[in-house]
């Protein structure tokens, strides 16, 4: 017999525990949040009319993308609700690009040697985190700008509120566009931008001076023709004043054409140079730098030199043009940090990634709340630090959640709802021991389940208790329920399996 038959019988539309990854699990998206929630899912997501910090370990399948996606949930709804006090999101769960980008313009392949990579990923800076955050919101924003968005169910197109925000919001967004938006077309949305916001350029005098100074010689020469018969104005003197013109012409045209372009491709390459984790281009940031206003360009407004306080000012201007819009607060959310390509799981190069961001200052920002979903692993390297660093991460104010740890009451409510979900429409209410024999009680399959610790080995257990049942029996005389024995046998092994990948003999 195989399993499409046992689940068949019970009126169950879709195996309840095949799944094994959130992002990929119809099942959980069914169930939607409230009945899948873990018991400090609420203590994570704080107050989002005032979003905060809040620390979270888990080991793999404990349930941290889960918890992602229902915080995603979480503040849809919120934002339908509260039109006037939205938060933003910033999903910063791919971290890829950012460390990619950061090892090509360090020199070193990706696939490189781990010494290299590791001493690439003990540089990374905390203003390296902001600037690949801001990366991630920044050209969400700049869409929604340049197309025909619109703010939330209201008819009014986004540039529109922009545009009336005042000068200030319009200048904060085309800087962030300049320094953050994505590589492609950059100069083509740069123009595309300022054309929505109506808003002046850099530079302007000096180009048009340079475009039509050549008329100043021209009416010396004309002027020379017209009153060439005048004895008192020597041809001595036209020569002074078409020279004059023309070394005032070349003048504009040396300042437009080659002093500016040499200082904003310097400038340029001072950005690029100091945002690492984005990609730039030099040339296109020189020309969308020089469609800003100088004052824009003065020092200490660009990233340029690794200091906190511009990229805490970006952070700022991020606030300032989103207010307008209604979003009164950021959230960020942080997952998947084993994954990236150049990391390969490895708890050394997962630290150097993560402990740049444990800075109380900069994760109790005002407004801006961060959901670090983090490996165990680091909860144990976290424990090794010295005083003098838990001093300065204060993590006795982010909410911190040492394990994400799970009862084996909390996986049965867990597992039944899933399998009440899965059944057809209209079929009788049923518990997830009626798919055992009489003598396998509720509090057997809890005290099973709490061997297994987390939801993704809770649903292994139990897939492997229909598959070992369905191998045992034919479909000419079917057996509908799962022996004790079965239960016992699998639960064994498998409370083994989860034992040895915690003391690091084996695989998850």
């Amino acid at each position: 017999m195989n399993i499409d038959s046992f689940l068949q019988h019970w009126s169950v539309n879709e195996n309840p525990f095949r799944a094994e990854e959130a992002r990929h699990d119809q099942v959980f998206a069914r169930l939607g949040t409230g009945r899948a929630q873990h018991p400090d899912f609420e203590k994570i997501t704080g107050d989002l009319e005032r979003p905060s910090t809040s620390i979270v370990f888990g080991e793999k399948g404990s349930g941290k993308t889960a918890i992602r996606l229902q915080l995603e949930d979480r503040i849809r709804k919120h934002n339908e609700r509260h039109a006037d006090q939205k938060v933003f999101l910033i999903g910063y769960d791919d971290l890829n690009p950012a460390l990619d980008q950061l090892c090509r313009v360090s020199g070193v392949d990706g696939g490189g040697g781990g010494a290299e990579i590791q001493q690439v990923l003990e540089g990374l800076r905390l203003v390296d985190h902001v600037d690949a955050m801001l990366g991630a919101a920044v050209a969400g924003v700049v869409d929604a700008v340049i197309s025909e968005a619109r703010v939330g169910e209201s008819r009014e197109h986004v540039w529109r509120v922009v545009r009336r925000s005042g000068i200030g919001v319009r200048q904060d967004l085309r800087l962030l566009q300049a320094v953050y938006d994505r590589r492609q077309d950059q100069f083509m949305r740069a123009k595309a931008l300022k054309g929505r916001l109506k808003a002046g350029g850099g530079g302007r005098m000096w180009g048009m001076l340079a475009w039509l100074g050549w008329i100043a010689p021209g009416a010396v020469v004309a002027a020379s023709l017209y009153f060439k018969d005048v004895e008192w104005i020597t041809q001595m003197a036209w020569l002074w004043a078409f020279g004059v013109a023309m070394v005032l012409w070349l003048a504009c045209v040396g300042k437009h054409a080659l002093v500016d372009k040499w200082f904003l491709k310097r400038l340029a390459r001072r950005v690029v140079r100091d945002v690492r984790v984005v990609d730039r281009d030099v040339d296109q940031l020189a020309a969308v730098l020089g469609m800003l206003p100088e004052s824009m360009r003065a020092s200490g407004v660009l990233p340029t030199d690794g200091v906190d306080d511009i990229r805490y000012e970006m952070l700022a201007r991020v606030r300032r043009v989103l207010a307008p819009l209604g979003y009164t607060g950021i959230m960020v959310v942080m997952d998947r940090v084993d994954e990236p390509t150049v990391i390969n799981g490895e708890t050394h190069r997962m630290r150097a990634v993560i402990w740049p961001l444990l800075n109380s200052k900069f994760l109790q920002q005002e407004r801006i709340g961060f959901k670090l979903l983090l490996p165990i692993e680091l909860r144990h390297e976290l424990f090794r630090e010295s005083a003098s660093f838990f001093q300065e991460a204060r993590l006795d104010k982010q909410s911190l959640v040492e394990r994400l740890s799970w009862t084996g009451a909390m996986l049965y409510d867990l597992c039944n709802a899933r399998l009440r979900v899965c059944r057809d429409t209209g079929a009788e209410d049923m518990a997830l021991t009626d798919l055992f024999e009489p003598d396998v009680t509720a509090r057997a399959l809890i005290d099973a389940l709490d061997q297994m610790h987390q939801p993704r080995d809770a649903f292994k257990l139990l897939y492997r208790c229909m598959q070992e049942h369905c191998a045992s029996v034919t479909d000419d005389e079917p057996k509908w329920r799962i022996p004790r024995l079965i239960l016992e046998s699998v639960r064994k092994q498998e409370s083994d399996r989860v034992q040895m990948f915690f003391r690091g003999i084996r695989p998850a």
